[in-house]
């Protein structure tokens, strides 16, 4: 074939190389619009698997490459004037020019003709004498932008400004500094990539930037004024630009993530930041290049596959991974676009939350990397938790945690679930059983599904009720063997249907309306869920004060039953819900339109139940966080503001929920989905929260509670199949502190043994 590469950075080097490699008589010229040693970067960053590709690929440039990076193990974060390193973490770093310089020579060496200064076309037309035109013009692609309908671009524009540096100081660990100035935070990310440079990138919001006049200065006023914020980072050294070809403040810039949905049109193959871009703070963006280059060569190389077959394999195979990265990469931006939320925290909080921003790396994978930094975040943690003294050293769902006189064991919570098992309201032995088991499995809390404070509040004719004597009486069984046999603690969630209301139960029809038997539905205005349901009607004033009043006959009767908690439901479009949500409130009084009016009603259920239970008694409210339905419901900001409101009403914890307001949203789902909703809340309303949603691991809750996002971890279907969840994960953990009932130490023990037994296999298999 005769290939054109458009693009001489990595990306259409390597590609060039890959396919020469594969077939000797492939004709390939690379069109680069620099000369050969121009380059606007300063050091590229590298994992262990992406050098083992190289080696694989191309074993000649694989081991020049090698044997020229810059190895470190260390990171280090300043903040607040402190130094927090931890190790272990194994970067790899080498020049951009020197690795283009690698490249260059190899790609000369396979016959590959490199013409440089050369500004090529993106006119099919223009390319009429090669079969295929590789577009590795990187992220300002002008054969992108010429064919964006046919590439399906969605290109988005991150609000931090940054400016990539160089600097002749050597740095010996990555190393992420943070400065407090006048007009706000400012904060470098810095790293060795040879023996005489390191990169600097200045990073910082923009309202930060234009009030230091950074968006008037030239280059020379911008470099000086960040040599002077960082200087005792620089330790003398001066910062350098190579960015020639942006005068004055355009060499600031703001991130552009790039998705493309198709990744070929006519001849043209988009590769690398052409078709898509990872933010530069997970350092993952010439890595993805080299990598696009790898399979595309493969595929279009392979015997028996033709050209549509090829490409088709190429970007499926290529998205997945990119849109993994580009999902840890949108992590990692969001952490430092909302660096606010974290600036409180400890030094040693703030480390770790760093290091986890992104997810890819967890509370387990860092004992791998750094064990005894880890254990001094669990040192901290435990000396941190509200209401028990410092421990010794325990993974942080082990920690306590105290909410008015309440205090928990330990941070991890039974998710309230629907079992639909109740006789005319009244839970029954299925629920003694349920309910039960799960307390002496080990969690700190245990929810009661959403008990409904009438009939008609009801979502089906099998929920649990708490609105008659027998039903006080019922519960009251189960939490006297909750506190005869455990340590956990119960909650009552209370709740009333709404528009939601008089449906079958679960596994005969999820929101089907029952087949005969139906009660009246009223909500906050006459919405109806879904075209199946039933129409409500609007509340009135008078019905208002009838539902508040059976809360809150609910609340005292909440106290006769013996919990030790109550939480109020206002989530998941049931009735408070419907007040909260503007898809599912259309009213025109007071109790519509702005958030101040549709939150009025919510507000005076939970101050009236507040007001009815125990002084001394915590009381949450959960909240959909997110209608996922854009502008037009409640978004995670809105959400903050709701959470202000309870918490200034008496609200000891937010229960953060999301979705399910309206039938037609689209939620994003993913393991920990939920949780950025609690970390927001919890970290800009200053709140207590409890984090929910596909939360499954014991890695999950304990990187979730050192991280600071949350400040108990609710696990719900795993609790369904295994009620032990908790005293598990203290095996696991060889954690000693759990309580476990005495008839079940010897069975504990036995675990204990064999997960270290299991541990110790699975270590020698790996070697």
């Amino acid at each position: 074939m005769k290939i054109a590469c458009v693009g001489g950075g990595p990306a259409g080097l390597y590609f060039a190389i890959s396919m020469k490699l594969h077939d000797a008589d492939h004709q390939i010229d690379v069109f680069e619009r620099n000369r050969a040693d121009d380059t606007f970067g300063w050091g590229v960053v590298f994992s262990d698997q992406t050098v083992e590709n190289l080696m694989v690929n191309d074993p000649v440039s694989g081991a020049t490459i090698r044997d020229e990076f810059a190895h470190w193990d260390d990171i280090d974060v300043h903040i607040h004037g402190e130094c927090v390193r931890s190790t272990g973490h194994g970067f790899i770093g080498i020049g951009r020019k020197r690795l283009l310089a690698i490249l260059q020579d190899r790609a000369r060496e396979l016959g590959i003709t490199l013409h440089f200064e050369h500004e090529a076309s993106a006119d099919p037309a223009d390319w009429t004498d090669y079969d295929l035109v590789i577009a590795a013009d990187g992220a300002n692609s002008r054969i992108r932008s010429a064919h964006a309908e046919h590439f399906d671009v969605d290109i988005q524009v991150r609000r931090n400004k940054f400016f990539w540096f160089g600097t002749a100081r050597q740095f010996d660990a990555f190393t992420f500094a943070f400065e407090q100035t006048e007009a706000g935070w400012v904060w470098a990310h810095a790293y060795r990539f040879d023996d005489d440079l390191s990169t600097f990138i200045v990073e910082m919001e923009p309202e930060t930037w234009e009030a230091l006049g950074l968006d008037r200065m030239d280059q020379p006023e911008a470099i000086a004024l960040c040599e002077n914020i960082f200087s005792r980072h620089l330790d003398g050294h001066t910062l350098m630009s190579n960015a020639r070809h942006l005068p004055g403040p355009q060499a600031w810039l703001n991130f552009r993530r790039i998705i493309t949905g198709r990744w070929s049109y006519d001849k043209f193959i988009l590769l690398g930041d052409a078709a898509h871009t990872a933010h530069f703070s997970i350092g993952s963006g010439t890595k993805l290049a080299l990598e696009d280059a790898i399979k595309l060569a493969q595929v279009l190389n392979r015997p028996g596959l033709n050209r549509a077959e090829a490409l088709a394999e190429y970007q499926a195979e290529r998205n997945v991974e990119v849109l993994k990265l580009q999902n840890s990469a949108r992590n990692s931006t969001e952490w430092f676009e909302t660096l606010s939320r974290y600036l409180p925290f400890a030094p040693i909080q703030f480390a770790y939350s760093l290091l986890t921003r992104s997810q890819r790396v967890s509370h387990e994978n860092l004992r791998l990397r750094d064990r005894n930094w880890l254990e001094s975040v669990e040192r901290w943690f435990q000396s941190q938790a509200p209401g028990g003294p410092a421990n010794d050293i325990a993974p942080p769902m082990f920690a306590p945690y105290k909410l008015r006189d309440m205090t928990l064991d330990n941070r991890i919570v039974v998710s309230p679930m629907a079992m639909y098992s109740a006789t005319d309201g009244t839970p029954n032995d299925f629920h003694l059983v349920h309910y039960g088991a799960r307390a002496q499995g080990g969690a700190g809390l245990v929810y009661t599904e959403m008990t409904c404070v009438s009939p008609d509040g009801r979502i089906t004719p099998a929920c649990p009720g708490m609105y008659a004597p027998d039903h006080a009486a019922a519960w009251r069984r189960i939490t006297d063997f909750v506190h005869a046999h455990t340590r956990a603690k119960i909650c009552l969630q209370l709740g009333h249907s709404g528009a939601k209301g008089s449906t079958r139960i679960g596994w005969e029809g999820m929101d089907e309306p029952l087949a005969e038997g139906n009660w009246p539905l009223m909500a906050a205005s006459d919405v109806a869920w879904s075209p199946n349901n039933q129409t409500p009607r609007a509340m009135t004033r008078a019905d208002m004060d009838k539902v508040r009043d059976q809360f809150v006959t609910a609340t005292h009767m909440a106290i006769y039953a013996g919990f030790d908690m109550v939480e109020m439901h206002a989530a998941h479009g049931y009735l408070l819900s419907s007040f909260i949500t503007p898809l599912l409130n259309r009213r025109r009084d007071d109790y519509g339109g702005c958030l101040e009016n549709r939150l009025r009603f919510p507000l005076e259920v939970f101050a009236a139940m507040r007001a009815a239970w125990p002084a001394d008694r915590p009381m949450s409210v959960r909240i959909s966080a997110n209608d996922w339905m854009g502008q037009a419901g409640v978004t995670p900001d809105e959400a903050v503001l709701i959470a202000q409101a309870f918490d200034a009403a008496g609200a000891d914890l937010i229960d953060v929920s999301a979705g399910q307001t309206w039938a037609d949203c689209k939620p994003v789902y993913g393991r920990m989905f939920q949780t950025p909703f609690a970390d927001q809340i919890r970290n800009e309303a200053r709140v207590s929260t409890m984090a929910v949603g596909n939360i499954f691991e014991t890695d999950h809750a304990n990187s979730i509670l050192a991280a600071g996002r949350a400040d108990l971890v609710a696990i719900g279907r795993p609790h369904m199949v295994d009620p032990m969840w908790t005293l598990r994960a203290a095996a696991q953990h060889d954690y000693r502190g759990a309580h476990v009932p005495p008839n079940y130490l010897a069975g504990m023990s036995q675990l204990g043994r064999n997960l270290k037994r299991a541990a110790e296999q699975d270590a020698l298999l790996r070697g």
